[in-house]
């Protein structure tokens, strides 16, 4: 384990869990439930938002009511993978505001991206205007999900 990382104890872990399911608890609320005063909990806030263990606070929004119902993954293949064509197809996906998440992948394609979009047709727009003109696709494979099971990552279920 490198050096660098924060030792996590049962609080801290505790503060994360709390968190990562409301973002919004004041930290009085926060400190009752993990059994601690309001000024060490605190203070061990402070302590994981300085370590980067902590990284932001935002709102959880719900993409089907903001009519973002449809998502596709999609399997991106480059023509080049040397370190420049890797950064120059990093730094283009960025700007590709439908594209949710974006991953190197160590399999038989160099990326995998979550597509969000309104319907099938505005996929198809994304498609072949912004991810097949990003810098040095060759290929992409997309799989259209039928219904998200869990998405959040904090254990809750789906967003």
């Amino acid at each position: 384990m490198p050096s660098d990382l924060p030792n996590l104890d049962r609080f801290d872990t505790a503060i994360l869990r709390v968190l990562a399911a409301d973002g919004r608890i004041s930290a009085t609320e926060l400190a009752r439930r993990i059994g601690l005063s309001k000024s060490p909990t605190q203070a061990r806030m402070k302590r994981l938002e300085e370590a980067g263990v902590i990284t932001a606070y935002r709102a959880q929004l719900d993409p089907i009511k903001m009519g973002q119902a449809h998502v596709a993954f999609v399997e991106v293949k480059l023509s080049d993978t040397r370190e420049a064509a890797l950064r120059a197809f990093n730094k283009a996906v960025l700007a590709v505001p439908e594209v949710e998440q974006c991953h190197m992948m160590a399999s038989r394609f160099d990326y995998l991206l979550k597509i969000r979009t309104g319907d099938i047709q505005d996929y198809r727009r994304v498609l072949g205007e912004k991810i097949s003109s990003l810098p040095f696709v060759s290929a992409t494979s997309t799989h259209v999900a039928m219904e998200a099971v869990k998405e959040t990552g904090d254990g809750s279920g789906v967003a």
